[in-house]
């Protein structure tokens, strides 16, 4: 065996073990696959299940001493699962479901001892746009279920019932909280009485009557939140051995609540938190599922104006979450779910705590939670989040607190936010007028340089005419520029601020969704169905101040083109905003007037005629600008760029 032979054997290996190591799976893919794994063992179970519940129910007994109804008992043995699919737990699968509800001043809770889960969930403070209670959810639109094995059966506790547990302070006569005492509510799974059972091991048996699954809430008063544990007391010897964490499923398909389901959908969807990192979600137009195999802190089903929030007291070990909507249902929004990792020791009392939060997506509501819920309204990213956080907010609130009127209340702070622009504007008008007044002077530099080759030679006069004249053609713009972020920052703040919701004001019922002057028997491509007074209005005024904006700069006759994307762009937000919160195109509206009035007052301030002269004497000073290297480059650059036209022209 010679060198090259040596070499190439030791290449070889070295690239299967290079090969080996760097495909070789992360802590993280062999618990998906171990995962994968018990999904698939559940799968089998369920299977094996389905198979004996079909055997049981083809078969069945008849009496020797008279007849019986074969129909009465076809429907008994098809009620009762048989004990090979529920194991342990076959005796929970029969039972009569029963509801109990516990409230206290903000919220009403309804329960249900099959699956001892949360049945319903109502805002006892807000109503839906029809005037009926407001339920995040309820009945079967909410999935509640917590899977573990047990003698190698997939228990599904959705399917079984509990017995209910009330604390005795209150009794069963009385479960609305006091002033300092909470209603405590649990809901009990106990397994088989097993002690004729031979199959079982006799430390089964021994422990099989005092071992129970329970689930305990409690809700304290003045508070959305609603405590929830699940406890597993002496279930050792029952739940599989090699169980080191179990499944939870909790999933809504959330009503409608407000009067836009479009709306509601656009802003529907699930959020979650992960550990040690920042707050994540699901695009809200989207439907999607994301698997996340990183440690969570909380999952939310964020809807418009609430939300429903489960938060893990240590964390969630994994999720997997889905967003899914129905294009053909009217009376739900969208589907949201999220299946969680619960971590789990085999000893003889294991709890999980969490908490679940129901409540409004009021900023400081979510706030006081001091969880990072606040960041559940959209209130925009960077700096449109800083101004609404810091500065609207605040004056919003400090407003409300005096009982007025949202109209009133969008007119004061529009004045506000107007006020405090006001130097902006002015230095825009004056600026406006400086290009007005320099507008025969471009028309003639228009007029000497016709050709389109000599476009550079036209734009070198006009800046050159700008400096004699001491102009600044971007002093108009920069101000613009500084108005546009409060100008995206209530574009974000007036269709996610609950405290409008079903707040009338003039023509609209309701400043937190479209208002409606007439209701068409049809629908308009990009319009809709309804004609919203409101956004007439913001668009007609917009359209005005186009016109007398285009006229004060001297820029309709330079640039028709740039003229028509103008005009076009009120026409488009009349199909946007139409739809849109009655209160956003009001403080548009209200802008674009007060945009008007300003005008009228700097015409009285701004002297033009001084301004014009002023400019005259500019013009005759003799003024030395030193070119910039870059500002050189440029010029060469044209100037060949206008040689190559030449020549082409020539050919």
């Amino acid at each position: 065996m010679d060198r090259n032979t040596v070499i190439g054997f030791l290449l070889i290996a070295a690239i299967l073990i290079g090969w080996s190591y760097f495909t070789a799976p992360s802590q993280e893919e062999i618990e998906e696959m171990r995962r994968r794994q018990d999904s698939i063992r559940v799968a089998k179970a369920l299977e094996d299940s389905l198979r004996q519940i079909q055997i049981a129910t083809d078969t069945f007994a008849v009496a020797d001493t008279g007849a019986i109804d074969t129909k009465e008992v076809q429907a008994t043995e098809a009620a009762r699962p048989s004990s090979e699919h529920l194991g342990i737990f076959s005796n929970a699968a029969i039972g009569e479901e029963e509801k109990t509800t516990i409230e206290n001043e903000y919220i009403k809770a309804t329960f249900s001892n099959k699956g001892g889960r949360i049945y319903s969930i109502e805002l006892k403070d807000y109503k839906r746009y029809n005037g009926e209670p407001l339920k995040l959810f309820e009945g079967d639109t909410n999935l509640f279920n917590l899977t573990f094995f047990a003698g190698n059966r997939a228990i599904n506790t959705e399917e079984l019932f509990f017995e209910t547990r009330i604390n005795k302070e209150t009794g069963l006569d009385n479960l609305s909280t006091s002033e300092n005492t909470a209603v405590a509510i649990s809901f009990l799974l106990f397994p088989d009485n097993v002690l004729n059972d031979t199959t079982l091991t006799d430390t089964l048996a021994e422990t099989a009557h005092r071992s129970y699954l329970e689930f305990a809430y409690t809700l304290h008063p003045k508070s959305y939140n609603l405590d929830f544990a699940i406890n597993f007391v002496e279930m050792q010897n029952i739940v599989a051995a090699n169980t080191s964490y179990i499944n939870f499923d909790w999933s809504n398909t959330t009503p409608s609540q407000e009067k836009s389901l479009r709306n509601e959908r656009s802003a529907t969807t699930v959020y979650y938190n992960f550990l040690i990192e920042d707050i994540e979600h699901i695009p809200e137009r989207r439907d999607d599922i994301r698997t996340l195999n990183n440690q969570l802190k909380w999952v939310a089903f964020k809807q418009q104006f609430f939300s429903s929030i489960i938060i893990a007291n240590q964390s969630f070990l994994n999720a997997e979450v889905e967003t899914k909507t129905d294009p053909e249902c009217e009376n739900y929004v969208r589907t949201l779910r999220a299946s969680l990792g619960l971590p789990y020791e085999n000893k003889p009392l294991h709890q999980i705590n969490m908490q679940f939060f129901f409540g409004p997506n009021h900023f400081n509501t979510l706030k006081a939670q001091e969880m990072s819920f606040e960041k559940l309204i959209p209130l925009g990213w960077g700096i449109f989040s800083w101004i609404n956080r810091f500065a609207v907010i605040p004056v919003f609130n400090y407003l409300d607190s005096f009982n007025l009127n949202y109209g009133l209340i969008i007119l004061i702070l529009t004045v506000l936010i107007k006020i405090i622009l006001f130097p902006i504007a002015y230095k825009t008008y004056a600026s406006s007028a400086k290009m007005r007044l320099l507008k025969p002077d471009i028309e003639e530099i228009n007029a000497k340089f016709p050709k389109k080759e000599d476009a550079m030679k036209k734009q070198q006069a006009v800046m050159g005419l700008y400096k004699k004249a001491g102009v600044n053609p971007m002093a108009g713009c920069l101000p613009m520029l500084l108005q546009l972020p409060i100008l995206i920052a209530m574009f974000r703040f007036f269709p996610a601020s609950i405290e409008l919701r079903q707040e009338a004001f003039l023509w609209a019922d309701d400043l937190s969704t479209y208002d409606s002057i007439l209701d068409l028997p049809f629908s308009i491509p990009f319009y809709g169905s309804h004609v919203s007074l409101f956004t007439l209005l913001m668009t007609v005024s917009t359209i005005i101040y186009t016109k007398i904006n285009m006229q004060m700069m001297g820029t309709s006759n330079q640039m028709p083109g740039m003229k028509a994307m103008m005009y076009m762009m009120p026409v488009m937000f009349l199909g946007i905003f139409n739809n849109f919160a009655s209160a956003l195109s009001y403080y548009y509206f209200l802008t674009n007037i007060i945009t008007f009035l300003q005008m009228f007052v700097f015409r009285y301030i701004i002297d033009e005629e001084a301004l014009k002269k002023k400019i005259e004497a500019n013009k005759k000073r003799k003024i030395t600008v030193k070119k910039s290297g870059f500002q050189k480059k440029l010029e060469e650059m044209a100037k060949q760029k206008s040689q190559r036209q030449k020549q082409k022209a020539k050919r």
